[in-house]
């Protein structure tokens, strides 16, 4: 096999307890082996025979390269729009009373329903290609918007499409129990029975790499989300949370006896919730989009997550109703000034912490034997990355080991 030698760089490997920040190396060396990384460090400690062996060279042009981002919550396929529904809150309901009035994600799923697996993959390869080119190299995508066998499996089916007509790694998420359906209204323990029907079917088609819910007072109870847990533990299936979002539910603790693989949102995060992560392993992922988007107040306890050392991912939450945001970057920003995360916590957050939420260990860092997905950046330092709104410094994506 020919390898691939990347030089004239800085790494920001993003590799846990480095002895620098950032785990950055000055004047790195990645040698690329087909998909994978065949070695990185100081080029001036480069084996020579590894040396001999790379037929392609690549000058990166004093670019800082860090690990191909990681975008692990979004719902980027549906259809129709929520814009009516920012101009209601600007003047003055809550997320909650459009939801009841039925809004909110019920309205998403009405247009959804009626839209065409071509027309779901033309609006979210559109919102995808924003992503992507701005480095990101993998992301996940959640069902949750058909709510009925046919309509959950076509949105699945585009997800899965995606990621085969993109430079990109799209993993899916089942999310039956997203919402209560209008056919199934004051029935929501029947509703719960279609969630488990669907699951197991959607699965055997392979379109199902984890299983998501809502624990909320305007979504599912703890009780109803772990019928649902328990039959994808049954299935071997991974899983995770919204949890904590506009009230303490104790979905922290359910998800963690279940060895979730994260928690999403967690405004309302208890110290018994933090605990339960921490023991159980289970990421949280933070939210700063929907958080600015609904002009929440009330922010994730930050403190309480690095007082345990729960491990904080962030994400943009993609989807149309509380953050309708195709910007990674930007969430790298938001999570520095709304929630005060370092520049450093906030780059692992899209990258090593990202790779966790999703169950990845073959990627978010740079290092031998990881994936060879990494992205050159114009900037001198890493913390530029969150410094400025609204740009983009990228210089190009490796993804698998080609250039994008």
């Amino acid at each position: 096999m020919s390898l691939q030698l990347w030089t004239h760089c800085r790494a920001a490997t993003m590799v846990p307890d480095a002895p620098c920040d950032y785990g950055l190396v000055e004047d790195a060396a990645l040698v690329v082996a087909g998909d994978t990384l065949a070695w990185g460090g100081l080029r001036a400690e480069l084996p020579p025979d590894l040396l001999a062996r790379c037929t392609v060279q690549h000058d990166a042009g004093g670019a800082l390269i860090t690990p191909g981002l990681i975008d692990c919550h979004t719902h980027l396929v549906y259809g129709g729009d929520r814009a009516h529904e920012f101009e209601l809150r600007l003047n003055g309901a809550s997320y909650e009373d459009i939801a009841r009035a039925g809004g909110g994600i019920a309205s998403t799923v009405q247009a959804t329903r009626a839209a065409s697996a071509q027309e779901l993959q033309a609006g979210s390869a559109r919102r995808l290609q924003q992503l992507v080119g701005e480095g990101v190299t993998t992301l996940e995508i959640k069902s949750g918007y058909g709510l009925a066998l046919d309509h959950e499996r076509k949105c699945l089916q585009v997800a899965r499409a995606l990621g085969q007509t993109h430079a990109v790694d799209v993993r899916t998420t089942f999310l039956g129990a997203h919402a209560v359906p209008p056919e199934y209204a004051g029935r929501t323990d029947d509703y719960v029975d279609s969630v488990l029907q669907m699951l197991p079917i959607l699965h055997a088609e392979g379109l199902v790499d984890a299983v998501d819910g809502f624990c909320e007072r305007i979504a599912f109870s703890a009780a109803q989300i772990e019928r649902v847990f328990a039959l994808a533990q049954a299935l071997g299936l991974p899983v995770k949370l919204h949890a904590e979002q506009l009230s303490d539910s104790g979905g922290a603790q359910l998800a963690a006896r279940f060895h979730a693989l994260s928690c999403d949102h967690l405004e309302w995060l208890s110290v018994e919730g933090a605990q339960a992560m921490a023991e159980a392993g289970t990421v949280a992922v933070l939210l700063p989009g929907a958080f600015y988007f609904l002009r929440e107040t009330r922010l994730p306890p930050i403190a309480l997550l690095r007082e345990h050392g729960v491990p904080m991912a962030l994400s943009t939450d993609s989807n149309p109703g509380s953050s309708p945001c195709t910007s990674l970057l930007l969430m790298l920003n938001m999570a520095c000034t709304l929630f005060r995360l370092t520049p450093e916590e906030a780059l692992a957050g899209v990258t090593r912490n990202a790779a966790a939420a999703l169950g990845l260990a073959d990627r978010g860092v740079l290092a031998t034997g990881k994936r060879a997905d990494f992205v050159l950046w114009d900037v001198q330092r890493p913390a530029e990355l969150a410094y400025a709104l609204g740009a983009n410094p990228r210089l190009k994506t490796i993804f698998k080991g080609q250039v994008v």
